[in-house]
């Protein structure tokens, strides 16, 4: 078995979209032919669900390829992350309220993902969220969905659950395809930015752990400003509001990159991250400055790292 996994990370989801297309080039495949469980959180959970969107044909294939995902980014990136004067101002700037309206992030994904359901995609899928109400760790897991409409979601709002990052974008509500449940959802990136042990754990849960054989991991770009001492240790929960954000993300991204290493023999497991030095590490930074910084981090990832993503490829498309 094939396994990849996306973190979350807003707009830089640019980043992991180029290396996935890098991937797509050099085999001549489409990703959802190269993998058999495709993960995400947040922005990657977004990634997920397009490259998995069956094709209007009826043929069993993906509509999207990793190319159509950056163009994504940037045409919708500029709107999903738009800002009104009035917003800023009854939001104080995101200190009282969400940041940004999802009127763009609703718009995007209902034009790109359409009507879809989890149960139709052409790989199966596991995109991660988190339910508030009831205080639990949710999964949207294509492999469920097909077998019980209770657990059959539009991909779309999906996506929207998935990309309910706090203090950005309001919780959503998200209903079944049998109109048996709602649930109140956040981002699963609250526990799962890298969802890459939420992947391997579901395979092996099914009895196939063993099987195996090949785990990308693609990053979004590694956090890069510090958080003053001398700033931090007068801080309230006012001023945590927005890094602890920020600090949980990472955090659980670094445990988890700790870990796979030491849990799988050598050579299945490999992590394509690069540390930012050009383009800035706020998730919702869509500038057109900043879209062009991080297609060049992007580009320097696929370059610098040219060799091992040759390795992949081969093992992907071997057997």
């Amino acid at each position: 078995m094939k396994l990849l996994a996306i973190d979350g990370g807003g707009i830089r989801g640019i980043i992991p979209a180029l290396v996935l297309q890098a991937i797509e080039e050099r085999t001549g495949r489409r990703i959802a032919e190269l993998f058999d469980l495709i993960a995400g959180s947040s922005t990657g959970g977004i990634i997920a669900a397009g490259l998995t969107l069956p094709d209007d044909d009826g043929g069993g294939r993906a509509r999207y390829n990793a190319r159509d995902l950056i163009g994504l980014y940037e045409a919708e990136g500029p709107h999903i992350f738009d800002r009104s004067l009035l917003k800023r101002i009854t939001s104080i700037d995101g200190l009282i309220d969400e940041r940004y309206d999802s009127k763009g992030l609703d718009a995007a994904l209902d034009a790109y993902l359409g009507r879809a359901t989890l149960s139709e995609v052409v790989t199966d899928v596991l995109i991660t969220a988190y339910e508030i109400e009831n205080r639990f760790a949710f999964f949207f897991r294509s492999s469920r969905a097909r077998t019980d409409p209770t657990y059959d979601f539009r991909l779309a709002d999906a996506a929207r659950a998935t990309a309910a990052a706090p203090t950005y974008f309001e919780p959503v509500r998200v209903t079944d395809v049998a109109g048996d449940r709602t649930y109140a959802l956040i981002d699963g990136g609250v526990f799962a930015l890298n969802p890459v042990l939420c992947a391997y754990a579901e395979v092996a849960r099914g009895g196939h752990g063993g099987e195996v054989t090949v785990i990308a991991s693609l990053g979004t770009g590694a956090q890069t400003r510090g958080i003053s001492f001398d700033d931090a240790k007068g801080w309230g929960q006012l001023q945590w509001a927005r890094p602890i954000v920020d600090v949980v993300f990472d955090g659980q991204a670094e445990t988890t990159e700790f870990a796979m290493p030491r849990l799988l023999p050598v050579g299945v497991y490999h992590r394509f991250q690069i540390e930012l030095t050009e383009a800035s590490d706020d998730l919702d930074d869509a500038s057109p400055e900043n879209l062009v910084a991080l297609r060049h981090e992007g580009q320097r990832l696929v370059a610098e790292r040219s060799d091992e993503i040759d390795a992949l490829c081969a093992a992907l498309t071997r057997g």
